[in-house]
């Protein structure tokens, strides 16, 4: 059964859970808990060490049926979520969304006729990134918010360059996009097999604030074959502290919004307390701007000589007082090299203006050897006009700017209609160090043809009404 099918028909199947009141974001997670179970049990029958009790297994489960069924199912969760390593991390807060014990055993029976392990890692890896970008695709709201586009992240990842020996962050990891296409890149470049054990053990870590999140993180990356005993992901709150690691590189796109946080993780679970500010002593602002502070943390996160690739909102190119401390410091104290400026309609969260922004950390002694004087723009949103559907982000998009980026060698950068040179010296002239530059003229304002549709206009006044009554909510 090649991939596609194998994802439609795993997929169908959630129309019918649907008719129950089960989300398909809640559909993908108790796909998640079987499939390990599965895996697992395939795993023993094999004769490889099994990492789940007898009474908690596969077995255990598929032999029961109705009301016992769904009983088991629950009570294998409930003992699954204390686990440490991966198998906490899949099954943190596990409950069963399944509440009709007929169609519990009918997915059972559905996971149960596929043989999982004898699959290839590429194989089982696609059809769960597969099942990840339907619910995206399918849902605007649960786990679509958490999906970067692949073609954003492959190119990011590839201007960046990940060494097998670095060690890569992402601190609002999502669904493990970024971490999986890091590894990926990193892992093509060696066949040493202890550097390989390392780079699968400790070369990616990932941090999300929502449990339900990381358990689908950690299941990707663990379909991937990446992870060891510590499961490389984990529930937390980035911004409470910076931790004790340093990285060498961070890729990350935070989450879009004005609170910082929705509630306080704690070690015992989560307490319902809004979090507006984070004071901290590395940070030289006090913001309730969640991406403004996302921006502070990787600062203080990458080591000397670190690189950072992160995508942030318009308001943090122009937003006055700290985002404009924030701006000063990253123009002074780093090397903002390039603005790659997003098209809009490519993310889930409709009327998003949105950048990413790439960067080094260096120590004054560094002097101006490696400081740059100027910063590069390549604006992809002027004229491009893209939807989530229809017409998205694809690799071809973003051909040029890899090219114009000369990832390491930035001495043969040059000018293009879509690629320029500022200044660092005038930027900081600028109002408010205001980073949101244009310079492309809009074909749409002159030409009433290629007006873009009502949807399209409506989603970025909203965006922009969001972003406006944000400040005032502030002020």
């Amino acid at each position: 059964m090649s991939e596609n099918n194998l994802i439609n028909k795993i997929w169908n199947y959630a129309t019918i859970l649907r008719d129950s009141g089960v989300s398909y974001t809640e559909y993908v997670s108790q796909l998640t808990y079987l499939l390990f179970l599965k895996m697992d049990d395939e795993m023993a029958s094999a004769g490889l060490k099994t990492q789940i009790p007898n009474e908690f297994s596969w077995g255990a489960l598929k032999s029961t049926d109705g009301s016992e069924l769904e009983k088991k199912y629950s009570e294998i969760l409930e003992n699954l979520s204390k686990f440490d390593g991966i198998i906490g991390a899949i099954y943190q807060k596990a409950k069963n969304q399944i509440t009709e014990p007929a169609k519990l055993k009918r997915l059972v029976g559905l996971i149960d006729n596929e043989t999982w392990m004898g699959l290839d890692v590429d194989v089982k890896g696609a059809i769960y990134e597969g099942l990840l970008q339907k619910n995206a695709t399918e849902t605007k709201a649960g786990a679509g918010q958490y999906f970067t586009p692949r073609a954003l992240i492959k190119a990011i990842v590839e201007v960046m360059q990940p060494k097998y020996d670095m060690k890569v962050l992402d601190p609002a990891c999502g669904t493990g996009g970024f971490l999986l296409a890091a590894y990926e890149y990193m892992r093509a470049q060696t066949n040493d097999k202890i550097a390989i054990k390392e780079l699968k053990e400790n070369g990616v870590r990932g941090v999300d604030i929502t449990p339900l999140v990381v358990s689908l993180c950690a299941m990707n990356l663990y379909l991937h074959g990446i992870g060891g005993a510590e499961s490389p992901v984990k529930v937390g709150d980035s911004l409470v502290s910076r931790g004790n690691e340093f990285y060498d590189m961070v890729l990350t796109n935070p989450p879009f919004g004005k609170k910082s946080a929705t509630k306080i993780m704690t070690s015992d679970g989560s307490v319902d307390t809004q979090r507006e500010n984070y004071e901290r002593d590395d940070f030289i602002a006090t913001t309730s701007n969640k991406q403004i502070n996302f921006l502070q943390h990787i600062m203080s996160m990458l080591k000397i000589g670190g690189k950072a690739a992160v995508i942030v909102p318009d308001n943090v190119l122009f937003e006055a007082g700290a985002g404009e401390k924030v701006r000063k410091r990253l123009l002074k104290d780093f090397k903002l090299h390039t603005i790659l400026r997003l098209p809009t309609g490519i993310f889930y969260a409709q009327g998003v203006k949105a950048n990413v922004l790439f960067f080094d950390k260096f120590t004054p002694l560094d002097g101006e050897k490696y400081r740059t004087s100027e910063v590069w723009v390549y604006d992809l949103r002027t004229n491009t006009n893209l939807t989530l559907v229809t017409n998205s982000l694809k690799s071809e998009h973003l051909s040029d700017f890899i090219e114009c980026f000369k990832a390491g060698n930035f001495d043969e950068r040059h000018e293009s209609e879509r690629f320029k040179r500022f200044e660092i010296a005038e930027i900081l002239k600028r109002d408010k160090t205001n980073l949101d530059i244009l310079w492309l003229k809009d074909e749409s304002l002159m030409d009433s043809e290629n007006l873009p549709e009502p949807d399209e206009i409506l989603a970025e006044i909203l965006g922009d009404l969001k972003t406006a009554l944000g400040e005032i909510e502030k002020i």
